[in-house]
């Protein structure tokens, strides 16, 4: 899949910045189109023109609330880091879903800034992929709309997670957005025609929905019912297949070895937030739960701590789960806890830095917002348009 999917109408002409530094930052950033057009020409001697592989397209966003801690960056970040080269990449804050539970105004802005450079600083590369703000794309929310229509209200009621805050939380206190975000959920995935979503055991059940939605939307509407109303006919959407992240992504809490290590956990001590100082990474892991075996040693259920703070280590280090298993399997905490704390700040420090570079350049940081933002809505658009003509929406003149 290339920079435009099949459904996207392209345009050669993008606009020119106020600035002469524009240029600079176009050539740090990836043309927003792809474009190929036909020269006359009376010579003979034209060279074939060789076609460029296309490629398949990934789609995914992290939410602007609370820290980015280890949990997002090996279980996303990271992921996206070695997706961006191989796939063509959109990578979004997703700020509209930071709504569904009561939040700050006024942090939901830093917050969703400070997001957007600590994707940079991991390594994700605004000349590959494109990093957006989810609600500079209205788009999303259209969709959403028109999707919600169709959306059969016992789908909703079965998402899990709907019904764990629900029930905490009491009907009178839970806005509708946590009932139907599930549906925005797929908004962002159909909207760009994705082909696969990287996505981790909790959120299997919410891409099963964006797939039955798209298979819904392609009965209802596609095929020859489109075509009938003036459009290409065929499918509205593509149905998205899951990118699973290699095992041991998965990083649990440093308080509960049952729990994954989460933004909303109450304790702070229970995860290492991307931009934790070395104190605070020394001081979580010296407090962190342990259990009062002699040794380490890995994949025992039995041990779900010890499991747990060797798996950080081993992805925090590189090595493999056989090198870990030999280098730390004799040792105790008091030996281990020193490593694993090293090896984080050692990982840790030149993201922080990065981070810092970035947020001090904030013209910077803006551009390459408001591309990636351009970059999605020639893609988003066109996957509207053809979803309202579809509809039967009379098309605006």
């Amino acid at each position: 899949m290339g920079v435009l999917s099949q459904y996207a109408v392209p345009s050669c002409f993008i606009p020119s910045l106020s600035c002469a530094a524009s240029t600079l930052l176009r050539s740090r950033l990836r043309p927003t189109i792809r474009c190929c057009t036909t020269l006359s020409s009376t010579s003979t001697d034209t060279p074939t023109p060789t076609s460029t592989p296309i490629k398949k397209r990934v789609a995914s966003g992290v939410q602007p609330t609370g820290s980015i801690h280890l949990g997002n960056y090996f279980g996303a970040i990271k992921n996206w880091v070695a997706l961006q080269d191989e796939y063509d990449t959109l990578y979004f804050i997703v700020d509209l879903h930071a709504i569904t539970l009561p939040h700050d105004r006024q942090q939901l802005s830093k917050d969703t800034k400070s997001t957007a450079a600590i994707y940079l600083a991991s390594g994700i590369d605004p000349s590959k992929a494109s990093v957006f703000v989810q609600s500079h794309v209205r788009a999303h929310v259209e969709l959403m709309w028109l999707l919600s229509s169709i959306t059969p209200i016992g789908w909703l009621n079965r998402m899990i997670q709907f019904k764990e805050k629900s029930r905490k939380a009491g009907d009178d206190e839970v806005g509708v957005a946590l009932l139907t975000y599930p549906v925005l959920m797929a908004s962002d995935i159909l909207l760009y025609q994705t082909d696969f979503v990287p996505v981790g055991e909790d959120q299997k059940q919410h891409l099963e929905l964006t797939r039955h939605l798209a298979e819904r939307v392609n009965n209802l509407y596609g095929g020859r019912k489109w075509k009938k109303l003036g459009g290409r006919g065929g499918a509205l959407f593509k149905v998205p297949e899951p990118l699973i992240p290699p095992t041991g992504a998965r990083i649990m809490s440093l308080t509960d070895g049952l729990a994954k290590m989460s933004k909303s956990a109450p304790s702070d001590q229970s995860r290492i937030n991307i931009l934790d100082s070395k104190d605070l990474i020394a001081n979580k892991i010296k407090r962190c739960k342990t259990d009062s075996f002699p040794s380490l040693e890995i994949d025992n259920p039995e041990r779900p701590e010890c499991n747990n703070l060797l798996s950080i280590y081993q992805l925090i280090s590189g090595k493999t789960k056989e090198e870990i298993v030999q280098e730390c399997q004799d040792m105790n905490w008091g030996t281990f806890k020193p490593l694993l704390t090293d090896a984080l700040i050692d990982h840790l420090q030149p993201i922080q830095a990065r981070y810092e570079e970035l947020m001090s350049d904030s013209g910077y940081l803006d551009e390459v917002l408001r591309e990636g933002a351009r970059n999605a809505e020639d893609i988003a658009n066109a996957t509207l348009h053809n979803v309202y003509q579809a509809m039967g929406f009379s098309r605006r003149q």
